[in-house]
């Protein structure tokens, strides 16, 4: 299981496609860092959880961009007809598909990574600012979920048909257009901006809303419930 995991990694990451997309993710949130972040979201500092937060949610499109596409790996007319050969090994399909998923995971993981740190050296570099105890909670929140999510619904998708992954990126974009209820205002970034002003104190401390907290929490167990599950419905070659 090993070989397979450090395998299935090796081939997500070690190509143009992967190093393509770092480049990409850095260069576009070293100019949200720039030129939205450090002006601050609603009265409050750039290095505050409310403009760390809306920082990721401008992030979030591309990351989720990022996850799907690794998904494109696993799930190509190209690799449905290696199959053949996957099953006559001994590891089980249920298992070398969460072994996939969990690479997937990991290199959406590491990708998400290289936002936080650039956010570390920004915040560093401009402000001399390094307390990242207070953005924990705020990353785990408002990456952690919806990135889940698409891995495990992309995933399912992908398997029954390979072209719903492509059609499934716009969701973010889409998100980003609609006037979303304050419960799902971490997909869209609103709640980072809409919130310090209802508080009505300048500056306030990070809190979220009870629905906005339970939103999350599902999104994060529906997504591993679907990086687990096997769509009944097989694609036909």
């Amino acid at each position: 299981m090993r070989k397979i995991f450090g395998y299935e990694c090796k081939r997500l990451l070690c190509n143009k496609f992967f190093f393509g997309l770092v480049l990409v993710t850095l260069f576009y949130g070293w100019q949200v860092l720039d030129r939205a972040t450090i002006l601050g979201v609603s009265h409050t500092a750039p290095f505050s959880p409310w403009s760390f937060g809306d920082y990721l949610c401008r992030m979030l499109p591309l990351l989720w961009v990022g996850a799907l596409f690794f998904l494109t790996f696993f799930t190509s007319k190209a690799e449905k007809r290696r199959e053949s050969l996957t099953l006559a090994t001994p590891v089980t399909p249920a298992a070398y598909r969460l072994v996939r998923g969990f690479s997937a995971l990991a290199g959406t993981a590491l990708l998400a990574l290289m936002v936080l740190l650039l956010a570390a050296v920004f915040y560093g570099g401009m402000f001399g600012w390094y307390d990242w105890g207070t953005l924990l909670l705020p990353a785990l929140l408002t990456l952690a979920p919806p990135l889940v999510f698409a891995l495990g619904s992309g995933y399912y998708l992908g398997q029954l048909r390979p072209w719903l992954l492509f059609v499934w990126m716009l969701l973010p974009v889409l998100l980003l257009a609609l006037p979303l209820p304050e419960c799902l205002g971490l997909l869209n970034g609103s709640v980072f901006v809409e919130r310090p002003l209802a508080l009505g104190v300048l500056d306030p401390a990070f809190s979220l809303p009870a629905g906005t907290v339970v939103v999350q929490c599902a999104l994060l167990v529906v997504g591993a419930a679907l990086l687990l599950a096997k769509p009944r419905k097989k694609q036909r070659n």
